[in-house]
């Protein structure tokens, strides 16, 4: 039976849904990007997507919503990636997915944030997607990243691309950069969003279950 779990995450108390399918080999979770929340639809599209792939799933939302009247802090990647190891630390806790290995999926600012949690904790990060993120944002910490990461970019977001292709030359993980014809920033073209969840269900049930999607 699949668990669907509210919570609220660390003293902050930040809103979060859990989704766990009964089979699940995995828990990825999700660091949005500026302006977005646990709500965002693209990110539970994707979401819904790696259930139906035996993958589960926590949105949350990085910042209280006085915090995110803030524009600095909707930049503060250290702040950020602080809050996505906090829902690392609560999804340990958690009986439903406490046992799953954890990859996070990250979107323009949340991809840096999952990058600077993923360069704290190597041990306990297993894969790392992004999708039109801002990867250069994680600075001095993407050296520091173990996880295996795949960098998804609209092909039509050319300086986003750069920014990715330079962020990629500091990886010294395994990594990869796949470029989605035709797509923007946001993936809204017709079967963008689609490509993207193939490339991400891909890249987790390889590294986190160690099976093909």
């Amino acid at each position: 039976m699949t668990v669907e779990q509210e919570a609220w995450i660390g003293e902050r108390r930040l809103g979060a849904m859990l989704r766990a399918p009964p089979d699940a080999v995995g828990l990825v979770i999700f660091a949005h990007g500026s302006g977005s929340s646990r709500f965002s639809r693209r990110n539970n599209y994707v979401a819904d997507a790696l259930h139906r792939r035996r993958l589960a799933t926590l949105l949350f939302d990085l910042l209280t919503e006085g915090e995110s009247a803030d524009r600095g802090n909707v930049f503060d990647i250290p702040l950020l990636g602080d809050r996505v190891l906090e829902a690392l630390d609560w999804a340990r806790a958690a009986p439903a997915v406490s046992s799953l290995p954890v990859g996070l999926f990250g979107a323009s600012t949340g991809a840096a944030a999952a990058l600077v949690a993923a360069a704290r904790r190597p041990a306990e990060i297993a894969a790392v997607v992004s999708r039109g993120g801002r990867p250069d944002l994680a600075g001095p910490a993407l050296a520091q990243v173990a996880a295996p990461t795949l960098l998804i970019v609209g092909g039509c977001d050319g300086e986003v691309i750069d920014l990715n292709e330079q962020a990629a030359a500091r990886l010294r993980c395994p990594h990869r950069i796949e470029i989605v014809a035709g797509a923007t920033h946001l993936f809204e073209e017709p079967g963008a969003l689609d490509q993207v969840v193939t490339l991400a269900a891909g890249w987790f049930r390889r590294h986190l279950g160690g099976l093909h999607a």
